[in-house]
């Protein structure tokens, strides 16, 4: 049986974030996409008025959001930094088990300039500052002051996104362990150093 109609738009921007993950954002182009997904080409302007651009445009904002929700259910842990732990772990084995070929689609677009395409990065950073902001939200709730969290969580998103960029580079989940382990221990003594509380404890 063949997918639904209704199932095209859908399966373009799942398409459109696999693509940028393995082929960059500039590949990423609409018969790659149609190719990909197996849409019907009249369904491109139809649930794409704005063409490429919005394809790629709400991808970013779909794999930001998938992200972001996936940080906040790993935050429902009581230890904040298993939560960070985990998050690592799975960015590492999706660039393990695509064979090093897949990476993040938010950091496809972000790095190229798309002058003709602004609101491209501004997609890009949006997502980005979600992430940030559930980090942020998970070790504030942990005791640390509103300035430490974000700029700890500001670290986080940084040396995930650049361990990716450095995993496919060099074939190897070195760079991604190497990451994890030092954002683990930087957690453990930032978490550590809290004041504690009238009872003798820390939040």
């Amino acid at each position: 049986m063949s997918p639904r109609r209704s199932d095209s738009r859908e399966r373009m921007l799942r398409s459109t974030m696999t693509l940028l993950r393995v082929h960059g954002a500039s590949a990423t182009t609409v018969d790659r996409v149609l190719a990909d997904s197996g849409a019907p080409r009249g369904s491109v302007y139809h649930h794409f008025p704005g063409g490429r651009t919005q394809m790629v445009e709400e991808a970013v904002a779909l794999g930001g959001d998938l992200v972001t929700g996936m940080i906040e259910t790993l935050a429902q842990a009581e230890d904040p930094v298993r939560a960070v732990d985990d998050f690592f772990a799975r960015w590492r084995s999706q660039v393990e088990d695509s064979g090093f070929r897949s990476g993040c689609p938010i950091v496809a677009v972000a790095v190229e300039t798309n002058d003709d395409a602004p609101q491209l990065a501004r997609s890009a950073g949006q997502a980005f500052a979600r992430w940030q902001k559930a980090f942020t939200a998970l070790l504030k709730g942990h005791g640390l002051s509103e300035e430490r969290s974000r700029r700890l969580a500001a670290l986080i998103v940084a040396a995930e996104e650049g361990a990716v960029v450095l995993c496919r580079a060099q074939q190897s989940t070195a760079p991604m362990e190497d990451a994890a382990a030092e954002i683990h221990e930087l957690l453990v003594q930032a978490l550590s150093d809290r004041p504690e509380t009238g009872d003798g404890t820390r939040p």
